[in-house]
């Protein structure tokens, strides 16, 4: 029996929109244009237009209804475009916290990844220079913080709007606890990895493309094995990397506790797959990127040339969250847990 690995029509008809538009209003020339912050507002509004801010928000609260398998295919095409827009962030939170201007796009959300620290803040927050409403950990209470975003941040790799938040000094809701916390943040690792599955995939075009129109010796240097090998196992990488996104978002719009048999390799518990998800798309991002980079030659190192934007976010937007190694070590805890007397 053959096994149907492709988009369903309805998630076809989403990547088909979404593609469409990145194609048109944010080519790599929008993403430039937006450094060092990273955040273009006439695109956000394009956005709303669109009326892609509500399509995580319940049908109940006037959004879409998206599921995350629907809302992975979006996030891929944010990563295929590099966009200067928080749009995985602003879909995360408005998931758990819709109200009416965050459904319409007409301000934005985001989710802080770590719980405020004693002194109530939240520490380089994505898109926390832009959004006007926060949610996130502060003690035992996921909150909702709505104020002034300040506008500006910390200049950083991935040219990503971060900056640090109250989780206290400001119009505050308590929205629910850890529990619903760690489920939004491993709907944002989910995301997060389809926008790395995007940025690595644009890296392998970007890499055929120059390595058909560049030339040594008379010929393309495609035609160079060293070139065919540097680039062959690309594919199956970044290919891996979206089949297992799309299962990690399968399992969590079941909403179920999901299986950790790793003993017979049956793992469809959400939160481990989350973190499986987007780790592996962070490693398959940064080797696509880098092996893109070298193809290039040295113009890869010029700033003329637009794998170095794709290369440098498929770093920072992965980082924004921790050192990958203790992401890793997490995972390894949850999936081989140890037990008393070991």
């Amino acid at each position: 029996m053959a096994v149907d690995l492709g988009l369903s029509p309805d998630q076809q008809a989403i990547e088909d929109v979404f593609a469409s538009f990145f194609s048109r209003e944010a080519p790599p020339t929008v993403a430039r244009a937006a450094e060092p912050l990273g955040f273009d507002r006439a695109l956000w509004d394009k956005l709303g237009a669109l009326e892609a801010p509500g399509m995580a928000a319940s049908t109940e609260a006037g959004g879409g209804g998206a599921t995350l398998s629907e809302l992975v295919v979006v996030a891929e095409t944010v990563g295929r475009s590099i966009a200067p827009v928080p749009l995985v962030e602003h879909l995360v939170a408005t998931r758990v916290h819709p109200e009416a201007d965050l459904v319409a796009g007409s301000a934005l959300a985001t989710i802080a990844l770590h719980p405020a620290d004693a002194d109530g803040r939240w520490r380089l927050v994505p898109a926390g220079a832009v959004a006007e409403v926060v949610v996130g950990l502060d003690g035992s209470d996921f909150v909702a913080v709505r104020s002034a975003p300040p506008g500006d941040g910390p200049r950083n790799h991935g040219s990503a709007p971060l900056a640090d938040r109250s989780a206290r000094d400001a119009s505050r809701t308590v929205i629910a606890g850890p529990a619903e916390f760690e489920a939004a943040l491993d709907s944002w690792r989910v995301l997060t990895a389809a926008t790395l599955v995007g940025i690595g995939a644009t890296a392998i075009d970007l890499a055929v493309t120059y390595a058909l129109e560049r030339e040594q010796f008379g010929v393309p240097i495609g035609s160079f094995q060293a070139v065919q090998h540097a680039l062959a196992d690309l594919p199956g990488l970044v290919d891996g990397a979206r089949l297992l996104t799309h299962k990690a978002a399968w399992v969590t719009d079941r909403g179920e506790p999901g299986s950790l048999d790793v003993d017979h390799n049956d793992i469809t518990d959400p939160a481990a797959l989350a973190t499986m998800a987007f780790v592996f798309a962070a490693d398959a991002a940064a080797a696509a990127t880098d092996r893109s980079l070298h193809v290039h030659g040295g113009y890869g190192f010029a700033e003329e040339y637009d794998i170095q934007l794709f290369y440098r976010r498929a770093r920072g937007w992965a980082l924004v969250l921790d050192d990958p190694a203790r992401e890793c070590l997490q995972l390894a805890d949850r999936l081989f847990p140890t037990t008393a007397g070991r």
